[in-house]
């Protein structure tokens, strides 16, 4: 099958699990990873696997745009608004994997297909990945009026880029729990927490639905549905109880394990940003193949 070049934007712990995640593929093609740590270990080891290496940021690719298509940004929201600019007239597809919020926010499982043709996409944050697809399934039976959702994460898990993201990962996620989830109004929390052994991610989701007239039966069938598809490209995405109905109000508990490519399996939070990335980059690659068929 033909195979679209992909470009990784950072080679911390983020980068490096897309890139083998990539390299299982069929129509993405890892090509060339680009970072500023000329010793950080994902340029060692994209080296390793033969792809090709910029070790001084971007400038080298913009005079050589033929090495990458698409390129996922895996760097931080402040540098995401350079690289941007710097792509803007290059005709590249950028997936952006920080809470920069440019462009439209994406969950795969819910808007993608109509977001296939955007020059750059946001992958919203890994609490938004994780819970604007329950939010969405719930407003699509009944109307949500409220949605508050509460991501705890190993502070393992959470780096420096995570660390001086909070802002913007609550802000960012509660725009799109209204935005792309479908309620009039939202909230994100993101807790850290220290446990030994570390914990996978946990993810609480209350909603407050405007009537307290509705179906709890399509309501529950609608959460589930959800789930099944959002773990066809999270395998570790799971619902831990049957949705609790008090009222008006519908609390929803999940959580996300890792695939362990890279990251450690308890590290959900951010393999399901990797995850959700690739299925970005897979259906805009396929995209691309049926244009030229």
């Amino acid at each position: 099958m033909k195979k679209l070049k992909v470009g990784i934007i950072g080679s911390g712990n983020i980068g490096t699990d897309l890139m083998m995640k990539i390299h299982r593929s069929d129509v993405l093609e890892m090509s060339v990873m680009i970072g500023i740590d000329k010793e950080s270990e994902g340029l060692e080891m994209a080296r390793m696997h033969g792809h090709h290496v910029i070790d001084n940021g971007m400038d080298v690719f913009l005079k050589k745009p033929e090495l990458a298509d698409i390129l996922f940004d895996a760097t931080s929201a402040k540098a995401h608004v350079f690289h941007c600019k710097a792509l803007e007239k290059m005709n590249k597809k950028l997936i952006d994997l920080t809470p920069a919020a440019i462009g439209p926010f994406v969950v795969p499982s819910v808007n993608l297909t109509e977001n296939l043709n955007e020059a750059v996409v946001n992958m919203i944050t890994c609490g938004g990945q994780a819970t604007i697809p329950i939010v969405h399934a719930i407003s699509q039976v009944a109307q949500v009026e409220y949605a508050e959702i509460i991501a705890t994460i190993s502070s393992r898990s959470a780096g420096p880029g995570t660390r001086a993201n909070i802002d913007e990962f609550t802000q960012t996620t509660a725009r799109a729990l209204e935005k792309v989830g479908g309620a009039a109004k939202g909230k994100a929390i993101i807790l850290l927490n220290p446990a030994e052994p570390p914990l996978i991610m946990r993810d609480t989701i209350h909603c407050l639905l405007q009537s307290d007239s509705f179906n709890v039966k399509a309501i529950t069938t609608s959460i589930k549905k959800m789930a099944k598809k959002v773990s066809e490209y999270v395998p570790g995405y799971r619902l831990k109880t049957e949705p609790i109905f008090d009222g008006k109000q519908i609390t929803v508990l999940l959580e996300v394990e890792g695939l362990g490519d890279f990251l450690p399996v308890y590290a959900g939070n951010l393999d399901i940003m990797t995850a959700s990335a690739v299925k970005v980059g897979e259906e805009i690659a396929k995209s691309q193949f049926k244009q030229y068929v």
